[in-house]
């Protein structure tokens, strides 16, 4: 299986983020090229409202044309070869979304505190503070609603344990999406990375996010951006 993926050290891409239903939104945001597609678009939901699970990603060229669809989460941002000066567009897949509307750009559309000016000339600073405070809560709030990592449940220690009964370390397996392929290096559970099992997988080519470490855990040694760390229900394990 081929790839294009160019990255070295730490190079980063300079690129004019855009917004599919925010027509005044245009910024330039530096990207580094080792950042997979997912945390782009963590970083995109910070900045323009749209969820991640809601997200879609488009590269354009300086020209305008199309370049590609950032479609695997997976991959680092590199593999897509985005040059400095190039566009990415962020859709907005939600049509209940907080971008919707037009109302995060038309002042006009938005509910509006009202207080008559005899009233407002007898509130105290702390009042007028308190108001504003209550406003930007429900804004935040809204956006928050939009983010699934807001509203997480419980997830019991032992999640998954059962589907790992069949993978063993140095097995032959693959991963989806993408039918990235490798060998296991580790089962088990990963408190750093959340509860219930994990699956540590090197993979044959560098479409993974590091080299067994993660977040100060070495759980395997491999190559950098060959390591993976996944959830068993996404492994094909025993592959020739």
């Amino acid at each position: 299986m081929g790839s294009h993926l160019q990255i070295q050290g730490d190079e980063s891409v300079l690129l004019r983020v855009t917004h599919s239903n925010l027509k005044s939104f245009s910024t330039d945001v530096r990207f580094s090229l080792q950042l997979t597609v997912e945390a782009v678009k963590e970083k995109m939901w910070k900045k323009c409202g749209t969820s991640v699970n809601s997200m879609g990603l488009e590269l354009y060229d300086e020209m305008g044309a199309k370049v590609s669809e950032l479609s695997d989460n997976s991959r680092p941002l590199g593999f897509y070869s985005p040059q400095d000066g190039y566009r990415l567009q962020v859709i907005d897949f939600d049509p209940s979304s907080v971008t919707s509307g037009g109302w995060l750009e038309d002042t006009s559309l938005v509910e509006k505190y009202k207080i008559s000016e005899e009233a407002y000339d007898k509130l105290d600073g702390n009042s007028v503070e308190i108001i504003s405070s209550c406003t930007f809560r429900r804004f935040k709030g809204k956006l928050a609603h939009q983010n699934p990592s807001a509203h997480e449940t419980k997830i019991p220690d032992n999640y998954v344990e059962e589907l790992c009964a069949k993978i063993k370390v140095g097995d032959r397996c693959q991963v989806e999406p993408g039918e990235k392929r490798g060998v296991v290096k580790f089962v088990g559970q990963a408190e750093t990375l959340g509860p219930g099992f994990w699956i540590g997988v090197q993979y044959d080519e560098p479409l993974g996010k590091h080299d067994g470490m993660v977040k100060g855990t070495r759980f395997f040694d491999c190559p950098p951006l060959h390591g993976a760390m996944v959830r068993p229900d996404k492994v094909q394990g025993k592959l020739k």
